[in-house]
């Protein structure tokens, strides 16, 4: 591989933005030219991530795709690589860009060139945050993240943007700083940054503990974990819908992968002991918000909710440290992350037409919006875990993976089902079905080519996922098998240490 292609697929976007940022014409001229220059952007990045899918070799559980040069007083390097952990997260986030520089194209009519701009940042600094294989670098980028978002909130979100986009920063800000020191004491004990070396690195127990804790703090913020989930309602019914899409399905991802990448393969002994923490956690995650959900009247906060109880079973997959639980977990954020931004994306048609987002304004959509009714219908369905989606696989295989470490997590978790299937039904009813009787909805448009666009992928990955979901289970395969018999050595060997120190 003579050309450094993670390096461009990461950096790409950026370019963009400068492109877009140095442009000078006027008005109508400089919104479409920016918007063409982001779209072309994302779908170039989104082409080029796709020939690392293709090149990709998924029987190897190392990183591939790896660049390393020298970067910060000798110790700090610029490491770029890829495993079967990071390039599905990576594909996705290369894969929904383009979908929401389309679904911005009508809606966002204010500042647009800075507006896509942001969008392009933002990407790069998404990619980076799967591709980086040293902890300072991944820190750069898992941060600067916060920026273009806050941004996106703030300056084109609704009227409550400001105390969203500030909620959001400082909720975030608060648990990496924690991070931050955990990465100076990793340093100090490893004498190293990078990814690869830490991973083989055994760190003391009691250095395990607080590094766990401390990465906790990080990754359970980002991913919302119950109870420090209260930003991501307000962040979602504030963000323009692509920021909402974005939110949704990338940045939440961040702190599963993070709790993948560090917080299992690093600190094991901290996880298998701290794991009925997070069982606690997940459990009343999935079922709290799930009944927090049903009593929403704002339709994006409903969606928001049923987000934090989804996340409830990636964590508890993950922790479970089984082979289905783990891939399981995997699959579930990135199934979560075409569903919800699918979901999203409806809420944005019909707020576009409508400008309200009470679910009490609709009803009857049916007789005016057959395409939309139908599209809606599947996404509904995947996010309740019916057979046959993407949402049923994730879910099935994180409750099985549980059910063997256990059974009353697995049985508890598995009544949010029942009310996942409750909110989400309850939503569709109430703005599908029923009469057409209110007069504001009596001339509205089906979908447009715009939208049908940006939903037609999403419905076919949706259900070609839940009916075939090996693609995405053998991507990760070597690398969550290897991860488990990482894990499973060392908790071996601290039993074996502890029962001779006894």
């Amino acid at each position: 591989m003579s050309w450094p292609i993670l390096s461009v697929t990461t950096f790409l976007p950026l370019v963009g933005a400068l492109f877009i940022m140095l442009m000078h014409s006027d008005g109508e001229a400089e919104k479409r030219n920016a918007r063409w220059i982001a779209l072309w952007t994302t779908l170039i990045t989104f082409a080029i991530s796709l020939i690392l899918l293709y090149r990709f070799d998924p029987a190897s559980a190392e990183f591939q795709f790896v660049e390393k040069r020298p970067w910060l007083a000798g110790a700090i390097t610029y490491h770029m690589g890829v495993d079967g952990i990071s390039l599905p997260f990576l594909i996705l986030t290369t894969a929904l860009m383009p979908v929401c520089i389309i679904a911005s194209w009508l809606p966002i009519q204010h500042r647009v060139k800075e507006y896509m701009a942001a969008f392009l940042v933002l990407e790069t600094l998404m990619v980076g945050t799967f591709a980086a294989l040293d902890l300072v670098l991944f820190y750069l980028f898992f941060e600067g993240g916060l920026i273009p978002m806050f941004l996106i909130i703030g300056v084109w979100g609704g009227p409550r943007r400001v105390y969203a986009s500030f909620k959001f920063f400082l909720y975030t800000f608060l648990g990496s700083v924690l991070m931050l020191l955990a990465i100076m004491a990793m340093y100090w004990n490893a004498g190293t940054t990078e990814i690869p070396a830490l991973l083989r690195h055994g760190f003391p127990r009691d250095l395990q503990t607080w590094a766990w804790l401390a990465f906790l703090a990080s990754f359970a913020v980002k991913l919302p974990m119950w109870p420090v989930h209260t930003w991501l309602p307000d962040a979602h019914v504030e963000a323009p819908t692509a920021g909402s899409v974005i939110l949704a399905a990338i940045l939440l991802k961040m702190g599963g992968y993070g709790f993948l990448r560090f917080s299992l393969p690093m600190f094991p002994a901290a996880s298998h002991d701290l794991a009925p923490l997070i069982f606690a956690l997940s459990v009343v995650a999935v079922i709290y918000t799930s009944l927090v959900a049903l009593a929403q009247e704002d339709m994006k906060k409903l969606i928001a909710y049923s987000s934090v109880g989804h996340m409830g079973f990636v964590t508890m997959g993950i922790f479970a440290a089984t082979a289905q639980g783990v891939a399981g977990g995997i699959f579930q954020m990135i199934s979560h992350g075409i569903v919800s931004a699918a979901l999203f994306l409806c809420v944005g048609v019909v707020y576009d037409r409508m400008h309200t987002r009470e679910i009490a304004a609709y009803g009857g959509l049916v007789n005016r919006m057959p395409l939309y009714a139908a599209a809606f219908m599947v996404f509904t369905l995947a996010n309740l875990g019916l057979p046959g989606t993407t949402g049923f696989i994730g879910e099935f295989l994180t409750l099985i993976g549980t059910f063997r470490i256990n059974t009353w997590v697995a049985a508890l978790v598995t009544t949010g089902t029942i009310l996942s299937a409750a909110y989400a039904l309850w939503l569709y009813r109430k703005v599908i079905f029923g009469p057409l009787t209110k007069p504001t909805l009596a001339a509205i448009k089906d979908l447009n080519y715009r939208e049908i666009i940006t939903l037609g992928p999403l419905v076919v990955l949706t259900i070609l996922f839940g009916i075939y979901p090996k693609p995405v289970i053998d991507l990760s395969a070597a690398s969550v098998a290897q991860l488990l018999d990482n894990y499973e050595r060392a908790i071996g060997a601290a039993k074996t240490a502890a029962l001779l120190a006894h």
